[in-house]
């Protein structure tokens, strides 16, 4: 993951190409599924889903070939209408990672503990199709996601190093997740100390998303992101403020886009 590529002609140091499924070495995925996440995303180990009979019989499963049909249709539809999607496959594609929607988004059963992920192995965002089922939490989930796939391109991140780990999930809580009615429904918020709040809130998320990936302690997750917030906190790139929900903040930040050198459509 930290081998470098030429650089192209407009100074960017492009990553190399993603290594085909056939030739990767699951070797880390072997064993130790639950340490690193895997055992959440079960279509990441190679099995198919199968749902349970009993579920079936009460409605709650046995549709999952419609459940991708519409993830993946909410999914294109993200790409083509959501402005904080297309601002994020913009940056990627300015720093040398740009995303094909059929290669490297994919639409899957997952653990009901989380509604998505990004796997560094395969270079993939994960849309959990059973939680993410609307285009709004799809939005959220490819928005998140992809920060994570930004920092992986651009800053030679390492997943299995834990402040790697809680700096980019600190960044996708503070970018994408935390605003004052976040921070209320987590009980981290406070009328009178609504800056504190946000970054309570941001604090909060970003621990969930370690423990839940990765098999520490809560005190070993709790070091971790307080080791790196105040750095991490402060890192806006690439999309250069803090969301706020019901605002015009991702129109704004779409349209300051070529500021920055991302060719927004």
């Amino acid at each position: 993951m930290t081998s470098k590529a030429s650089e192209t002609a407009d100074g960017k140091t492009p990553r190399s190409p993603p290594i085909p499924n056939a030739v990767i070495d699951r070797s880390d995925r072997e064993g130790d599924e639950k340490q690193w996440g895997y055992d959440l995303y079960p279509e990441r180990r190679g099995e198919k889903y199968k749902p349970s009979w009993g579920r079936v019989l009460l409605g709650m499963e046995g549709t999952e070939s419609l459940d991708k049909i519409k993830c993946e249709r909410n999914v294109y539809a993200c790409v083509k209408k959501s402005p904080m999607v297309k601002l994020m496959m913009a940056a990627l594609k300015s720093s040398g990672c740009e995303i094909d929607i059929r290669r490297h988004i994919a639409c899957e059963v997952c653990d009901t503990s989380v509604s998505g992920g990004y796997d560094p192995v395969l270079n993939q965002v994960v849309v959990c199709q059973n939680i993410a089922r609307n285009e709004g939490i799809v939005q959220g989930v490819l928005t998140h996601e992809m920060i994570h796939m930004f920092d992986y391109c651009n800053n030679n991140l390492d997943f299995k190093n834990i402040d790697h780990l809680a700096c980019t999930e600190i960044r996708a809580a503070n970018l994408t997740h935390c605003s004052f009615l976040s921070a209320c429904t987590q009980g981290d918020a406070s009328p009178f100390k609504i800056k504190q709040a946000h970054q309570d809130c941001v604090k909060t998320k970003a621990l969930n998303s370690v423990l839940a990936v990765r098999k520490v302690t809560p005190e070993e997750a709790i070091a971790a992101v307080e080791r790196v917030f105040p750095k991490c906190y402060n890192d806006l790139e690439p999309i250069g403020r803090r969301i706020r929900r019901n605002s015009k903040d991702m129109y704004k930040a779409y349209m300051e886009g070529p500021m920055y050198g991302y060719d927004v459509d």
